[in-house]
């Protein structure tokens, strides 16, 4: 934990003090090549300048290089970042999940929250931008660390892990990129010509793309197959978070026809070669001698900070309060504000800060014990309980729960709860998923997916009670219970079938009050800006 923690520290140092071969490329392959990024959106800011053949020496200089790719992920600076709101923005926005801000300044973020955005969109070219720049820092640590000259067998083989957390890595950053605009360019080594060949890369194919992830995560298999909460690494990316990671990569795969997302599922190629692979890699968790991974008893376990990276959290974005800003600051936006002496921003109408749907909160049964977790209406500070009241606040009573931190109501950006990326849950709900799409709402199904359903609190269904269609659609209901509000809405939404095999996404967002839904949101546009500099890249359909 101690190492997790300190990741802030040693990035701020990574790029302020030691400024290197990553610096270098940042400046090189992000402004002038296919990244395109402007460097007054920047933060990080040279104060020295070290060449890069005097930077990667030892490994603390790996350590610090690799630590920069995690920062990515969560890293506050004043700006949005995936795990830190910009997927919110860019993402649970377009959803069923979360309420636009009605009286939010952003008019580009409206108008992406009803579905009327353009390749214009800010937070879509954010999202693209900020992957890319992780993405180079990945490419850089894979290539520079196995340079570095050491004389020991313990420091030969951190160095060996850092450059499998470095994939594991990159293939994160290329999953989330594939899932939102499809094909993209592939770039899989530092950037050091100015070549047209090097600065213009056309989009690779989808197909492309999922085998670099699946290698990268496969190679990342090796890691430490898990860390204790207390370790250490504890918090680091693990070679159990790899597979889990592959099997929804499978999982994902099987519901997606590249050539045209919104087709019959009965178009894809392999599909029962992929569902195949989620079940065996999910498996490979769930089955394990000495399994280390499972659930909480109580679901309120895996939202503490007592019980951070425990045994539910595959891999978690990390926060931590009061160190240099490194809180989670969805906290203060899904608090109620007017609460005394807590600073949330959420009218719970959603008129200053980000609330659940009405149709969310519908969908929680009275006896679900997750509900208490993840919706509030009464908050205690310093003791004291406050109710939100509902007058006041356009007849809703209730906001998001998760991240709300306790211990420091009155500056809720500074939240130390960690976003869950994976859970495993997750990975039970993958596996139960999968066999329901295989073979049918079969034992090991059952078996799976009642475990969220007890641990929730309601009934369990017996072998033969439901229809592959119930099986499915009950599942798709719990998943977006467990998993609401953890930046993970869109991806479901875009996955998801019917009966027929026919895909929901359209039509749940019609449904809801989006009449702008349609089959071309299936994929995000390529943002205008890399297409202005990069004529390689081909807009996405529709756009």
């Amino acid at each position: 934990m101690k190492r997790i923690q300190s990741f802030i520290y040693q990035q701020k140092s990574f790029f302020k003090k030691r400024t290197v071969s990553l610096q270098i490329a940042f400046f090189i392959s992000t402004i002038i090549t296919v990244f395109f990024l402007s460097c007054a959106e920047l933060d990080e800011v040279p104060q020295s300048f070290i060449s890069e053949d005097d930077y990667y020496k030892t490994t603390a200089d790996a350590d610090a290089a690799v630590n920069s790719i995690y920062y990515a992920l969560n890293s506050p600076n004043g700006t949005q970042v995936p795990y830190n709101v910009l997927f919110v923005t860019g993402m649970d926005f377009m959803s069923d999940d979360v309420l636009m801000s009605l009286g939010a300044t952003n008019p580009d973020v409206k108008v992406q929250s009803t579905l009327d955005h353009t390749p214009a969109a800010l937070r879509i070219k954010e999202i693209w931008q900020q992957h890319y720049v992780a993405i180079n820092r990945a490419n850089i640590a894979i290539d520079k660390i196995p340079l570095i000259s050491v004389n020991n067998a313990t420091d030969s083989a951190s160095l060996k892990r850092l450059v499998l957390e470095a994939k594991f890595l990159r293939g994160l950053y290329y999953f989330n990129l594939v899932r939102l605009f499809g094909g993209v360019p592939l770039v899989l080594h530092e950037t050091t010509s100015l070549s047209k060949e090097n600065l213009l890369v056309p989009r690779a194919t989808a197909d492309e793309i999922y085998n670099q992830i699946i290698q990268d995560f496969t190679d990342a298999e090796s890691l430490p197959w898990y860390y204790a909460s207390g370790n250490a690494n504890s918090g680091r990316a693990t070679g159990g978070a790899a597979s889990g990671f592959l099997s929804l990569v499978y999982l994902t795969r099987a519901n997606f026809n590249e050539d045209n997302r919104a087709a019959n599922v009965s178009t894809i190629p392999n599909r029962t070669v992929y569902l195949q692979k989620a079940i065996d890699k999910s498996n490979e968790i769930i089955n394990r001698s000495n399994r280390y991974y499972d659930l909480f008893d109580d679901y309120a376990d895996v939202f503490k900070k007592s019980s951070k990276n425990g045994k539910e959290h595959l891999f978690s974005a990390q926060f931590k309060s009061n160190a240099n800003k490194h809180g989670n600051s969805y906290a203060q936006r899904n608090a109620a504000l007017g609460i005394k002496n807590s600073n949330g921003v959420t009218v719970v109408n959603g008129t200053l800060g980000d609330a659940p749907t009405k149709d969310l909160i519908s969908k929680f049964r009275s006896i679900d014990k997750r509900r208490a977790v993840i919706l509030t209406s009464k908050y205690v500070v310093n003791g004291v309980t406050y109710t939100i009241d509902k007058a006041q606040n356009a007849g809703f009573t209730e906001v998001i729960n998760k991240y709300y931190d306790s211990d420091v109501p009155n500056n809720l950006i500074e939240s130390g709860i960690n976003v869950p990326i994976l859970k495993y849950s997750e990975i039970l709900l993958i596996n139960a998923e999968a066999n329901n799409e295989l073979n049918g709402p079969n034992n090991e199904a059952h078996t799976n997916y009642n475990k969220i359903r007890k641990r929730a609190g309601l009934s369990e269904f017996t072998l033969g009670s439901l229809s592959k269609e119930q099986f499915r659609d009950s599942l798709y209901l719990d998943l977006r219970l467990e998993d609401t509000h953890e930046y993970k809405r869109w991806f479901d939404l875009i996955r998801e079938i019917d009966e027929n095999g026919n895909h929901i996404m359209v039509k749940t967002l019609r449904a809801i009050g989006k009449p702008a839904a349609s089959d071309k949101h299936y994929l995000y546009p390529i943002p205008q800006t890399e297409i202005d500099i990069n004529p390689k890249l081909i807009q996405n359909p529709g756009w």
